[in-house]
């Protein structure tokens, strides 16, 4: 049986980024959907318990309960050796992936989910939350197609990483927020680069 299990839902990019590490590392793990239509009150009792903000993603890592997408990704990279962006921790390009990590919570992975979930999943938008949020992701996807325009491939490099996963969480659905992704076609062409990588699937495919 596989060590691993991941609870994620179908519409989460942070749930995404996590199995397709997963999937590029050809990891064996179970996958199990929560309803975040569910109330919380609602949801089965395993994850409640072990999901300390009662969020997904969820893995259970040889029993050990872990959350937040990007620190999941960081311990399977530590623990499988895997897509860790550099030789050793003395490795600039570690470092470097640390910090994509980091913009990523903090500005890609904050600004294009609450977007998309304004347009696709609300009726009662607020203009002005939408205009403030759209202008955030612009800059964000600005700072991003700058960055890969002067790369080797990869967000770090010429290797495949965790930061690779995690930029690309909510990526693939930029259309729910309302964006084309043809006005960053350095993020297009980066992107199309990892849906040629074996074991990729669309958010849309292997969240089902």
């Amino acid at each position: 049986m596989p060590y691993i299990t991941l609870y994620g839902n179908r519409h989460s990019g942070h749930s995404y980024k996590v199995r397709l590490f997963l999937q590029f590392t050809e990891t064996p793990h179970c996958y199990k959907t929560i309803d975040l239509m569910q109330l919380r009150a609602e949801r089965p009792a395993f994850f409640r318990e072990n999901a300390r903000y009662d969020e997904v993603p969820l893995l259970i890592y040889r029993g050990q309960p872990l959350v937040q997408s990007n620190a999941i990704l960081q311990h399977l990279s530590d623990k499988l050796e895997a897509l860790q962006g550099g030789s050793d921790n003395a490795d600039p390009a570690r470092t470097q992936v640390n910090e994509w990590l980091m913009w990523e919570q903090s500005r890609l992975g904050f600004s294009l989910p609450n977007l998309r979930f304004e347009r696709k999943f609300k009726s009662d938008c607020d203009p002005a939350v939408l205009a403030w949020l759209g202008a955030r992701l612009r800059e964000d996807l600005d700072v991003l197609n700058t960055h890969l325009e002067q790369g080797d491939g990869f967000i770090v490099g010429d290797k495949l990483s965790i930061a690779d996963c995690s930029l690309a969480g909510y990526l693939y659905w930029l259309g729910d927020a309302g964006l084309e992704i043809a006005n960053w076609p350095a993020v297009e062409a980066w992107l199309t680069k990892l849906s040629s990588q074996e074991g990729w699937q669309h958010p849309d495919d292997l969240m089902a």
